[in-house]
């Protein structure tokens, strides 16, 4: 077995299930409480607008917690870089020859939106890390570039099973 160094990814997922509950229930509760004595002061429009802003969050909350489900592991070996995506019971890998492979860091268009990170080969790129914060990405972009060298070098890489943790 060919050796190397793996990278774990996945996004900052506090919340639990039952966390997201007990806050979206004590959330319901306030919202509704409070648009229930301004009804009863004859401003019963703010109900619809109560259940709107509730489910607004609900689907907020959702979206959050399903981030928790996707991975991404990241293997440099002496011959190749292979990326291994998890979303739910969803697999992709991409594998690009160690060799020609590069490591870009792309900046973004405007300061609203985020860098790319991307591994490339023949044509071929694939985006690494998306959920990771700019600082958090800018590490790994270093990382990798080390590990993974430049087009047509392949710098000797140390056998590490680690993480994303700041150097």
């Amino acid at each position: 077995m060919d050796h190397g160094l793996t990278i774990q990814l996945s996004p900052n997922c506090s919340l639990t299930p039952r966390g997201a509950t007990l806050f979206f229930t004590s959330i319901c509760l306030v919202s509704f409480s409070i648009a229930l004595v301004m009804a009863l002061k004859g401003l019963w429009p703010i109900f619809p607008f109560a259940g709107a802003e509730m489910l607004l969050l609900g689907w907020a909350l959702r979206a959050s917690l399903r981030r928790r489900h996707y991975s991404q592991t990241i293997t440099v070996t002496d011959e190749r870089v292979a990326v291994d995506t998890r979303w739910r019971e969803r697999r992709e890998q991409v594998v690009f020859p160690r060799h020609w492979a590069q490591v870009k860091l792309r900046r973004a268009d405007t300061h609203l939106h985020p860098s790319r990170l991307t591994i490339e080969s023949h044509g071929r790129s694939y985006e690494v890390g998306s959920f990771l914060t700019e600082e958090e990405r800018r590490a790994l972009a270093a990382r990798l570039m080390r590990s993974v060298g430049r087009i047509s070098e392949s710098p000797p890489l140390e056998d590490t099973r680690q993480g994303l943790t700041p150097e």
